[in-house]
């Protein structure tokens, strides 16, 4: 019996353990995608000239996360890249509070994508 309690207590230690909320969803790549300093570049450059910073700042919470903070929760894959530009088009809510994110549907997926990886490339920033 002592046995059995044992290996049920490690099997459930184990198990909550095991979690990783640095992803988004289940979208099941786990290779980190490349960034390159050109396509961050781009990115802020296309944050700079849209709205996105009447909601966001880099380091400080504003209306929305910073992006810093986006950067620190997830992962950067190729499959969050294009869950987060989704999210970044199409808005949304409930990831981060009660604040709806608007939706950007005039942003071409390319441009999302660049907005995405400049700020997934913030993850070492505090």
């Amino acid at each position: 019996m002592k046995k059995t309690m044992v290996f049920f207590s490690l099997a459930a230690l184990l198990y909550a353990c095991g979690g990783n909320d640095k992803k988004a969803g289940d979208a099941g790549s786990k290779a980190t995608a490349e960034t390159s300093t050109a396509d961050a570049d781009k990115g802020l450059e296309l944050i700079g000239k849209s709205d996105c910073f009447g909601c966001h700042k880099i380091k400080e919470v504003s209306v929305g996360p910073a992006y810093n903070l986006v950067a620190q929760k997830y992962e950067n894959t190729e499959a969050n890249q294009n869950i987060l530009a989704e999210k970044l088009m199409k808005g949304g809510s409930g990831n981060w509070g009660t604040v709806p994110m608007a939706a950007h549907p005039n942003v071409s997926k390319e441009d999302a994508i660049l907005m995405v990886k400049y700020v997934l490339s913030l993850k070492d920033e505090k």
